[in-house]
């Protein structure tokens, strides 16, 4: 049995994989570092955001040299070998 997912506040939830390096394979197997685990975000503002999104949490990815991030389910990420 799982243990529950650990919450840390704003929608976002500890992963085993969090800073690590993963393999995206709904993006061709792009490689990237997990950054959160939290709720896709379609509303984009600059103001701060007073309730969670609502909405199953997504891997969100950075690329390993920096860049743009791009979000992803997590049942699409592996750890990068």
């Amino acid at each position: 049995m799982a243990a529950p997912a650990k919450h840390f506040g704003f929608g976002h939830e500890d992963h085993p994989l969090l800073g690590h390096r993963v393999v995206d394979a709904e993006h061709g197997r792009q490689v990237g570092v997990l950054r959160a685990v939290a709720p896709d975000v379609t509303d984009i503002r600059l103001e701060p955001v007073p309730v969670v999104p609502d909405g199953p949490p997504v891997a969100w990815l950075a690329p390993e040299r920096g860049g743009v991030e791009w979000t992803t389910s997590l049942d699409a990420i592996e750890e990068a070998r």
